[in-house]
This record gives structure tokens, C-alpha cells and sequence, in this order.
């Protein structure tokens, strides 16, 4: 299957809780690559790179995990020209 990419902004208290040192380590355990980072407005984005399933899999552990931090997270497939390896935690 083509691999997607999704950018998923999470609304909520999402920072200073520990969301994206628990988006990277849930990461680890899925055959995903992509980046975490806080944004201004006090949300995260999560940029995600796989096969759908997997990234399903991924957000819905994430979603399972946060639960309680979480208000919204709306997803859109994304295009970029950046190249993704590996998960890393950004700004």
C-alpha cells in the first residue's frame, strides 16, 4: 500500500503534560516516521508518515493515552517536499 502523511493538530492541554515525549515513545512501537512539535497557540502538531493502518493504529494509541488532555485532534493528509525518517520531537 502507498504510505499517506497526515498533519493532526491536537487541541486541548496538550503542553506541558508530557504529549510529545508519549507521541515519540508510542512511535517507537509503529512503522512510522514523522515529528511532534508544540505550536504558538498552545496546541501540537503531530506530522505522521506511513502505511494508513499503521498511522491509525498510531493515532488511536495516542488518543487512547491522552485521553484526558485531549479536546480535539483533526487530521488532513499533507503534502511537503520534506523528507521524513525516523520520529523526532521538534521545538
Amino acid at each position: 500500500m502507498t504510505p499517506e502523511r497526515l498533519r493532526t493538530i491536537f487541541t486541548g492541554r496538550v503542553q506541558g503534560v508530557g504529549f510529545r515525549a508519549r507521541c515519540a515513545w508510542i512511535a517507537r512501537r509503529h512503522r512510522v516516521a514523522g515529528f511532534v512539535r508544540n505550536l504558538p497557540d498552545g496546541s501540537v502538531e503531530l506530522v505522521t508518515e506511513g502505511d494508513p493502518g499503521e498511522i491509525e493504529r498510531f493515532l488511536g494509541e495516542i488518543s487512547a493515552a491522552m485521553n484526558l488532555y485531549i479536546t480535539s485532534a483533526v487530521s488532513l493528509h499533507w503534502d511537503s517536499l520534506e523528507s521524513l525518517e525516523g520520529f523526532e520531537i521538534r521545538g
